[in-house]
């Protein structure tokens, strides 16, 4: 009997030989321990996590829960594992060598007239502020001048010592730069890192012609994997400023339309500061939400069932048009691929036979993949290591990688489609997500002066 079979995501050739290691001498018949076989899987992943985490960097495109850098951890002394942390938060307060200047624009944060000092930005925040998409970008996309220069703002852990002193600082950096006087306000809730994903904002960017806000507050330094329990303290960071923004916009005769973002552990995050379902929608006024690729865990069907009746659940956009006929108004959002094994992830797979694993498995499910009691729960475990491996503007549909879902789905689930915008406007839309993705990375790298290089020709997913 094979002690593997299909995975959900293709692994390195090494740690797919080495897997079985793991596992013997537990023989066919015995129930797996989780604990046992986590630190045996993670183990086995370190000869693959240096090269994993370097060709991250250097992508400038986040990885969330992927992060292989937990596999560091796991046969180094207390000392060690300590250690590794805290050069690991300093990394990530590191600035890359394209963005030690700050913006020029004074509608960012960390720019002219700013309160945010760049210190208190870290890696990602300086990588998310100054990436804004231009007038140009808005042209090329709708063929239509720019309502607006849009407005990111941007509060890093180390910009203030406690979670109020942060999202005063946000909301003060949102008046300041006139964000309530805007048509629309994104709150994206950051992965450990501090990671902001820049595209589905450069989406409400573009087809906004920049008459837009987005906002983000820290938490915390650390990868995704690592920053699990620092998920309470980022519930209490989301509900602090999504509670500051609601007694804002009840001030005003006027206000944007709110709308959350929250990918990986930032959806989790954000979910669990909704923990009323849609009567905390309601309660902060919430005009649309979209969660993507939420990680699995003994929670991931209740929020479901919070949010069921204002919901849709979808694996890529070529199935929009069927969940809309379902539930023509949606409010909540949840992209996730069905083959997404952070998704899949949870405990109870390593002692239950999964829906997902059914007769009807979907895309991204290998057609003769198989659980068995223990084993399969390691897989997955496995799986979530490689579940995100990115090129720069080459957006694929797969894993736990959205790139290629996001324009279309955050169009339709933010209620973005341009009524006037010139024919091609969709197909242009993703040209340009691409080649800003790849300006970024260009930028991560400290090419200042590169040339837009040509986006990667644009495949349906």
């Amino acid at each position: 009997m094979r002690i593997i079979g299909p995975s959900l995501m293709e692994w390195p050739s090494r740690v797919r030989t080495l897997f079985p290691v793991a596992l013997t001498g537990l023989g066919a018949t015995t129930v797996v321990g989780p604990p046992l076989v986590g630190w045996s899987v993670l183990r086995l992943a370190r000869s693959v996590s240096a090269a994993e985490s370097d060709r991250a960097r250097a992508s400038g495109v986040g990885v969330g829960v992927a992060s292989v850098a937990v596999a560091s951890l796991v046969a180094g002394t207390v000392v060690a594992r300590r250690r590794f942390l805290t050069n690991t938060a300093n990394a990530a307060r590191d600035l890359d060598p394209g963005f030690r200047e700050p913006p020029v624009s004074p509608l960012v944060s960390t720019g002219p007239g700013s309160l945010v000092d760049p210190r208190g930005v870290g890696r990602e925040g300086a990588r998310y502020v100054g990436t804004a998409t231009t007038g140009d970008d808005v042209r090329f996309v709708t063929g239509a001048e720019p309502i607006a220069e849009p407005i990111r703002v941007f509060v890093g852990l180390d910009a203030g010592a406690s979670v109020q002193q942060r999202v005063d600082l946000a909301m003060a950096e949102l008046r300041r730069t006139g964000a309530f006087d805007r048509s629309h306000l994104v709150i994206q809730a950051p992965a450990g890192t501090g990671y902001a994903n820049a595209t589905p904002v450069d989406v409400v960017e573009l087809l906004s012609r920049g008459d837009c806000a987005s906002v983000a507050v820290g938490y915390g330094l650390l990868p995704s994997f690592l920053s699990l329990n620092r998920v309470d303290l980022a519930r209490r960071t989301q509900q602090a400023l999504l509670e500051a923004i609601t007694a804002e916009c009840d001030e005003r005769s006027a206000r944007p339309r709110l709308l959350l973002f929250g990918e990986s552990l930032g959806a989790k995050v954000q979910q669990a500061a909704l923990a009323a379902g849609v009567a905390d929608l309601d309660r902060f006024g919430i005009d649309a939400a979209l969660w993507v690729g939420t990680p699995g865990g003994v929670d991931y069907d209740d929020v479901h069932r919070a949010f069921d009746h204002v919901a849709v659940t979808l694996d890529r956009p070529a199935q929009i048009e069927q969940v809309l006929r379902e539930r023509p108004t949606p409010r909540v959002w949840f992209l996730e691929h069905d083959g997404d094994p952070v998704v899949r992830f949870r405990s109870d797979l390593a002692h239950t036979r999964p829906t997902w694993l059914s007769p009807a498995q979907g895309r991204g499910v290998p057609p003769d993949m198989q659980w068995r009691i223990g084993v399969t729960w390691a897989q997955v475990l496995v799986d979530t290591l490689f579940a995100t491996d990115v090129s720069p503007g080459d957006f694929r549909s797969y894993g736990h990688d959205y790139r290629a879902d996001l324009g279309a789905v955050v169009t339709e689930a933010f209620g973005l489609a341009p009524v006037d915008a010139q024919a091609g406007w969709v197909e242009r839309r993703e040209i340009r997500l691409r080649e800003l993705e790849v300006r970024r990375a260009e930028q991560v790298r400290g090419s200042l002066e590169a040339q837009r290089p040509r986006a990667p020709k644009v495949t349906s997913p």
